[in-house]
């Protein structure tokens, strides 16, 4: 698809170019500065407040990386972006703040996080923010109920969904045989009408991502490369890596 060129054309940085041993710390300013200095997409997670903003954060709740504990959900933007860090003294950031960091000097993909509960407020929101951005965009989930909303809602946004082939990490235990199957395989193209697919570097090649590339034309990411197994697997099966610990 020519006109999504500009989401394959360089390697994209997984949560920014961190390092946590140099004190740079995913999904912070730093890493996103690094970045974009050295020229890659940035790939970034979001997560709701309880105000209904967009945080710029991986995890559902408080920490893992930062001081404090409870959800995300139960703080709003100002709290959250108080928060202090265990590494940095960088602060939270909303997707209005990144967007306005990079301005467009480099794609920019926002992974939706999702409880599977069909709770949409997060996709609105984010797809507000991106469509008032004036740089290359994208947003992308597990949840296909997340992107069939963003279908809908802004249909001119360029979207993707994450996948994986089996879905055997405790996180998806609550998800059934039936499923993970359904989602493994992307049978849910139908209704999402994804624009790309993100799919798990570890679980390359499938028929469904085969199907996805080669048949119907779609760019397919893989998430997350660290190994040089890693970045030979992504360079035969993929259009382009999510990458992190290296330079690639």
């Amino acid at each position: 698809m020519a006109a999504l060129d500009w989401l394959t054309a360089r390697p994209v940085a997984h949560r920014g170019l961190h390092d946590a041993a140099a004190g740079v710390i995913e999904n912070m300013p730093a890493a996103f500065n690094a970045a974009i200095a050295g020229h890659y997409a940035i790939e970034c997670d979001v997560q709701l407040s309880a105000d209904g903003e967009a945080m710029v954060h991986h995890d559902f709740a408080l920490g893992h990386l930062t001081e404090g504990q409870g959800p995300l959900a139960s703080f709003s933007a100002a709290e959250l972006k108080r928060v202090p860090f265990k590494a940095t003294a960088e602060h939270m950031l909303t997707l209005s703040e990144l967007c306005d960091l990079v301005g467009g000097r480099v794609p920019l993909i926002v992974e939706i996080k999702s409880n599977f509960d069909g709770a949409l407020p997060l996709v609105q929101r984010t797809a507000t923010v991106l469509q008032n951005y004036r740089g290359p965009a994208a947003a992308m989930s597990f949840d296909p109920n997340a992107v069939e909303a963003l279908r809908a809602v802004a249909p001119s946004l360029t979207r993707g969904i994450v996948a994986e082939r089996y879905y055997r990490h405790e996180e998806w235990a609550s998800l059934s045989r039936a499923e993970k199957t359904v989602l493994g395989n992307l049978l849910h193209t139908f209704r999402t009408r994804p624009h790309f697919v993100a799919y798990w570097v570890k679980d390359l090649p499938t028929l469904a991502t085969f199907a996805a590339r080669h048949l119907f034309g779609l760019p397919l990411l893989t998430w997350t490369v660290r190994t040089p197994d890693d970045r030979a697997r992504a360079a035969r099966y993929a259009s382009q890596i999510i990458f992190e610990g290296f330079r690639a």
